[in-house]
């Protein structure tokens, strides 16, 4: 193990997405995860010897309904610093490992409670997934084409944009203030929270008249010419991101557009026709060959590409973004740290590959 959470022990209760993503970027910067499998698995999405989301921990089978595992389970959380509990709000509570009881045996317990709709409120009981949390939130309205049904970004911006990485920011903050307290305490992290806070420059710009409710009507949700994708000739596409005069100059010298007789970019009444000339211009050339005639400039046009094609890609391949273990394509732990050396990716566990009573010895051994 190295990282610099080389010394934080995290218990991981079974489940799937935030809560296990969270775990794997913790034990990236090196933490010991350890993962509590139910009996009969029944959790993983696939194979889970394929499965990178649970690389880098230890795995082990408890049954929490039976007393004398779920009594070796506290034991072991009293040797913890990191609880991630991904069961909707009471469930643990009945179990008897509810944020108050654990904290009355491991004072310096952090307890990361991950949720959809919170620790509370009247919906805090109720099912849901990511993207009933961005459809009440107001981003999901948001990300479509005029006339067009919501699309779904997948499952990124709610269960791990503001799912996962801010249950991370919450338990590396409680552990930062617990140097100072020498006391864990109880981290509720909501994803309609963490959404809400994504889109905190939206309303930003709501506050100043900047942005409306109908949608393709913004500088960012596709209504800016400047900042859409285009279908080129070989039915592929290229994203365009040139929000900045200077990057708008470039863009259209790119497109050999320079000299065109165009309307002024930023006033919206100009769009339609600055995209259908875009549109018309795109179209011309393959995917490609638009990238190699943008390629090292700073007009922000680069190609749309497959999760296969983005394997070879040049920039990611040199930085090591994608990686190989044991045949499986997955990304590199991030961030990058310039001076603690991260963990290097390793296999994910088999489920229940570890017992329960050697993890327990070696934590109480190793106390601090």
């Amino acid at each position: 193990m190295s990282g610099p959470l080389v010394d934080i022990r995290v218990v991981e209760l079974g489940g799937i997405g935030p809560g296990p993503h969270a775990g794997m970027l913790l034990a990236d910067l090196g933490a010991d995860v350890v993962r509590l499998e139910r009996p009969g698995g029944g959790l993983e999405v696939g194979d889970p010897a394929r499965d990178p989301v649970l690389r880098g921990r230890r795995s082990v089978t408890v049954d929490l309904r039976e007393p004398t595992q779920l009594d070796q389970v506290r034991t072991m959380l009293d040797h913890a610093d990191v609880l991630i509990d991904g069961f909707r709000p009471g469930v643990t509570d009945r179990l008897g490992l509810g944020p108050e009881v654990l904290a009355d045996r491991n004072p310096q317990l952090i307890y990361g409670r991950m949720t959809g709709w919170g620790a509370d409120g009247p919906w805090s009981q109720q099912a849901g997934h990511d993207i009933n949390y961005l459809s009440i939130t107001g981003v999901l309205h948001a990300i479509r084409t005029d006339d067009a049904r919501p699309t779904i970004p997948l499952n990124l911006v709610g269960d791990y944009g503001g799912g996962s990485l801010y249950l991370v920011v919450g338990i590396l903050a409680a552990l930062h203030d617990r140097t100072r307290s020498d006391r864990g305490q109880e981290v509720d992290a909501a994803i309609v929270d963490g959404v809400a806070s994504l889109a905190q420059p939206v309303w930003g710009m709501r506050s100043q008249g900047l942005w409306t409710d109908r949608p393709a009507s913004n500088l960012l949700d596709s209504g800016a010419p400047f900042y859409d994708t285009y279908a080129c000739a070989d039915g592929r596409y290229v994203a365009v991101g040139a929000l900045e005069p200077p990057f708008y100059a470039q863009l259209l010298d790119g497109l050999g557009l320079a000299d065109a007789d165009l309307p002024e970019p930023y006033d919206p009444t100009g769009w339609p026709t600055l995209r259908e000339r875009f549109t018309a211009t795109f179209v011309t050339r393959s995917r490609d060959e638009w990238a190699e005639v943008f390629a090292g400039t700073d007009a922000c046009v680069t190609p749309v590409l497959t999760f296969e094609e983005a394997r070879s890609n040049p920039h990611l391949a040199e930085r090591g973004t994608l990686g190989e273990v044991d045949g499986v394509v997955q990304a590199a732990p991030a961030p990058r740290l310039s001076r603690s050396v991260e963990t290097e990716p390793g296999r994910p566990p088999q489920p229940g590959s570890s017992d329960l009573s050697a993890v327990i010895d070696g934590w109480g051994r190793a106390d601090r």
